[in-house]
């Protein structure tokens, strides 16, 4: 183990700023390779960064890591503390890993403002940093919005289609009007405890119509980002008009902060309203299992089809997260990390035909394993992954929720197995209308598999894929402590 004389969380939370600074003064006119290479080089320290805190993670401890608190002022009784423990480590991992693919995705797009999108990128990462490390929402909600700018940023500039505006707005009004409900809840407490420090709330109590009112406000700002139906329009929208390395973000890191924000702070902080509302819970989560499943059914659209699809895996997390017991919960983290890599990698494939057809519409295409061999290896095994299948990262996370879920009611499993067989109903489609059949020409620009960084990429995902797959315990170990500390507080409250 190393031993270090400084934070290194604040190394790894300032990378991204340092980039920043510096990239500003590159012309992107004459140093678009120097701009990308740099990108390149900062997003990857960043990433050995996290990787080295996880390297110095203590796994058996129910405390948070890295903890560092600064007074910002005694007066209002605001201070910034950050900290990591089991959870909120694999999330700041899962957005350095994708933000370091994402500047790789888009090594030959865009073609246009290079300059200003790599540094949306180091500024998105900056953003999703802070609030996995946050300690105090007030300034999680800073950051958890924050993270709105850049995104709607590169949908609205770099999106790909005409409607990239429309759904840009969409993107930001709905996300920006559910988080206003967040931080009038965020003001009343700070108006009634007198404090935003995290830590402090934990051990505070808040009587049960308090915690009905402040659970319900919290609920929008969160329900909207994961998103959960019926908040969910902005989402195919978004994902349909966004770059592929904007869509591999936003259903990658993106629609992991509403299932984050619910166990950080809803669970924790409103335990007794959580019990309330369960069932409204149960009820929105296996409509958007059934809905969403059959609503990828009926898509033309290769991104939309992908998008709908992660409204219903989402479903899943929610049912996990809202079980209330530790299988549960622990499989919806694994579940919700796993579809950051599945969800990241059928994007960027969906990218890779889209260079070669441009198109994703889906009845122009058919028999790629005839052209692109090597493409459809890879596409194989994460539609497959993407059904859960044993051995890949999303069997472990299903599987767990349905064990946690089996402790509630075998109702709520029966129907989540309606969506499991929805699910590979909608993935064995997509994947046999893409890959096998007549060779579809018509649209066909590039006849070329994929390239070497096309490759790296893919093989890196598939990897992760396969490790969280096989061998989960190297991640549900530190998990499984920070899910018991949650559980202790939970019980010291009720």
């Amino acid at each position: 183990m190393f031993v270090f004389s400084f934070n290194p969380l604040l190394l790894t939370m300032s990378l991204p700023l340092i980039g920043i600074f510096i990239l500003i003064f590159f012309i992107s006119d004459n140093e678009k390779l120097n701009i990308k290479v740099f990108s390149l080089l900062i997003t990857s320290v960043t990433f050995l960064s996290s990787l080295l805190l996880w390297i110095n993670f203590i796994e058996s401890t129910f405390q948070f890591q890295f903890l560092q608190t600064y007074r910002l002022s005694s007066f209002f009784n605001i201070t910034y503390s950050i900290g990591l423990d089991g959870i909120s480590i694999f999330f700041l991992l899962l957005s350095t890993f994708l933000i370091n693919l994402c500047i790789l995705i888009s090594w030959e797009n865009p073609k246009y403002f290079i300059k200003e999108y790599f540094l949306c990128f180091l500024f998105l990462e900056f953003c999703l940093i802070q609030v996995f490390c946050v300690l105090d929402i007030l300034f999680f909600y800073i950051f958890f919005e924050s993270v709105l700018i850049p995104m709607f940023l590169i949908i609205g500039i770099w999106g790909s289609r005409e409607r990239k505006i429309r759904a840009a707005f969409q993107f930001f009004l709905y996300t920006l009007i559910g988080s206003l409900f967040m931080l009038s809840a965020i003001i009343f407490i700070y108006s009634v405890k007198g404090t935003t420090d995290l830590l402090s709330l934990w051990f505070t109590d808040f009587s049960l119509k308090l915690q009905l009112l402040l659970w319900i406000l919290f609920f929008f700002g969160f329900a909207v980002k994961i998103p959960m139906i019926p908040f969910h329009i902005w989402l195919p929208e978004a994902h349909a008009e966004a770059p592929t390395a904007g869509s591999v973000i936003l259903a990658g890191v993106l629609l992991k902060l509403g299932g984050y924000g619910f166990l950080r702070f809803s669970l924790p902080l409103f335990p007794l309203a959580c019990l309330y509302f369960n069932p409204l819970i149960y009820l929105f989560s296996l409509i958007a299992i059934l809905y969403g499943s059959l609503t990828t059914l009926r898509q033309i659209d290769l991104k939309k089809i992908i998008a709908y699809s992660s409204i219903a895996h989402m479903g899943f997390v929610t049912l996990g997260i809202f079980s209330l017991n530790i299988n549960g919960i622990e499989g919806s983290i694994i579940l919700m990390l796993s579809h950051g890599l599945i969800s990241s990698a059928m994007f960027f494939c969906i990218g890779i035909l889209y260079d070669r057809y441009n198109t994703r519409i889906l009845k122009y295409f058919g028999g790629l394993v005839q052209t692109m061999p090597l493409f459809i290896i890879f596409f194989t095994f994460f539609s497959f992954s993407n059904i859960s299948f044993p051995g890949t990262s999303s069997f472990v996370g299903e599987l767990l929720i349905l064990i946690g879920l089996s402790k509630v009611s075998f109702i709520l499993v029966s129907f989540a197995f309606i969506g499991v067989i929805l699910s590979a109903s909608y993935t064995i489609w997509l994947l046999n209308r893409v890959c096998f059949g007549l060779l579809s020409t018509f649209y066909f620009t590039k006849f070329q598999d994929i390239s070497r960084r096309e490759f790296l990429i893919l093989l890196l995902l598939t990897f992760i894929i396969l490790w969280l797959g096989i061998y989960p315990h190297a991640f549900l170990y530190e998990i499984h402590f920070s899910i018991l500390n949650l559980f202790k507080l939970l019980f010291l409250k009720f």
